[in-house]
């Protein structure tokens, strides 16, 4: 597959319930992002699961290039 795109180039602030599952998008095709809708079908990527331990605000990579899958790490700023 060629280079992940990037949907955008700064966190998406997201409102999470603890004990709730969030599918992250990691190929940056979805149409919900920062979630997964499906889109990665056909590619060798998959999303990332996370389980929000409590609820509060999180941030979600909207770059793709986070090594702190699936929160953002601040590597959009370096693009």
């Amino acid at each position: 597959m060629s280079e992940i795109p990037i949907p955008q180039k700064a966190p998406y602030p997201v409102e999470v319930e603890a004990g709730k599952k969030y599918f992250w998008c990691a190929c940056g095709r979805s149409n919900k992002q920062p979630f997964c809708d499906g889109s990665h079908e056909g590619t060798d990527i998959t999303p990332a699961m996370h389980t929000a331990e409590e609820s509060k605000t999180l941030y979600f990579c909207g770059c793709k290039r986070t090594q702190a899958v699936p929160l953002c790490d601040g590597s959009h700023s370096k693009l």
